[in-house]
This record gives structure tokens, sequence and C-alpha cells, in this order.
């Protein structure tokens, strides 16, 4: 699960609100001025973009924003908490975002 930094939430929605999809096709709605329709293919087809590029196992960078890339994370020795009992988790695909310096620093000045 991708763990984004209050300062990110506080930045783009004013409050500790959560961007919805829905939220951001209504937002390019009314400050460019497109009809909604517009404005839900423009954002579907750009999170499938994103989708897939990340899928292939590409990073993706967005200057000013962040790089998103696919880790491996090797299988691992756990247990589950309740029983105690002792179990493998095995080798998985993680997703990581790492902020760019200029979404860190507007972040900064924002608290």
């Amino acid at each position: 699960m991708l763990r984004v930094a209050k300062g990110v939430r506080r930045l783009f929605l004013g409050g500790n609100m959560s961007l919805t999809k829905d939220k951001l096709i209504t937002r390019l709605q009314t400050q460019i001025g497109l009809d909604k329709q517009d404005s839900r293919q423009i954002v579907e087809r750009l999170l499938g973009i994103m989708k897939d590029t990340l899928t292939q196992g590409e990073n993706l960078l967005i200057s000013g924003f962040g790089k998103f890339s696919v880790r491996q994370k090797n299988s691992r020795r756990g247990r589950n908490p309740q029983t105690k009992e002792s179990l493998v988790l095995a080798a998985r695909k993680v997703l990581v975002f790492k902020a760019s310096i200029v979404l860190r620093d507007r972040i900064n000045e924002s608290s």
C-alpha cells in the first residue's frame, strides 16, 4: 500500500480528506472548463497509462512530483500474531514512491 505524507494530502486537498477519482474529475471540469465526460476520459486514460507502465516493471517519473517504482521483496520468515505460528511470507512486488525535492520543499513550506 502506498503511504502518502500528511503534508501531501494537505497540499492537494486543503485538509485531511481524500482526493478521489471523482473529485479529480470535478477539478478538471471546473478549473480547465472541460465537460465531465471529457474530464473522466482524461483521468481514466492517464491512470491506465500509469498502471500499464508500472505493471510492465518500468519506473514512472513525473518531474516536480516524484518517482514511482516497483521493487521485488524476497520471501521471508514471519509469524501469525494470534497463534504465534511461524510461516514463510512469499516473495512479492511492492510499489514505492519517492517525492521529488520540489514537492518535498513545497510540502515543508505549507506546514
